[in-house]
């Protein structure tokens, strides 16, 4: 990611923070508008899982300029959604109801440069989350 990418993240995570509670909610109605078979993979209250979602974009968001602090939290989040029955191909719906989600709540501030700023932020986070995944089955094979 870019310099002036981490910043459009930041900023307008910031905007989103205010109405994060909504925010998350939402995120879940559209993921599970998008991929109704993702509902099951989801056992507890999603208000609370909205909410663990919102704290976790907070860690990721806050660690961008400093990739390496967040890298670790992040595999161990790859690897624990394996366990949850997440697959490869569910990374892109997340991210799908992801960009949706801040298009939402952004508005018109949710310009082209943010939607790649946030993209590319979204491809850092999945990547190394499925490769920690890959990793760990194949250490379990």
């Amino acid at each position: 990611m870019t310099p002036e990418q981490i910043r459009l993240v930041k900023s307008t995570f910031a905007s989103v923070l205010p109405i994060a509670d909504r925010t998350g909610v939402q995120f879940y109605d559209r993921l599970f508008a998008l991929d109704p078979g993702l509902r099951p993979l989801f056992k507890g209250d999603i208000a609370e899982q909205s909410r663990m979602l919102m704290r976790m974009l907070a860690t990721v968001v806050n660690g961008l300029d400093r990739l390496e602090t967040i890298v670790p939290a992040v595999q161990a989040l790859g690897v624990r959604h394996t366990g949850y029955g997440v697959v490869d191909a569910h990374y892109q719906t997340v991210g799908d109801a992801l960009l949706w989600t801040l298009r939402q709540g952004l508005g018109d501030s949710f310009t082209p440069e943010v939607a790649g700023a946030w993209s590319a932020a979204y491809g850092v986070l999945a990547s190394t989350m499925q490769s920690a995944a890959r990793q760990s089955a194949r250490g379990a094979a």
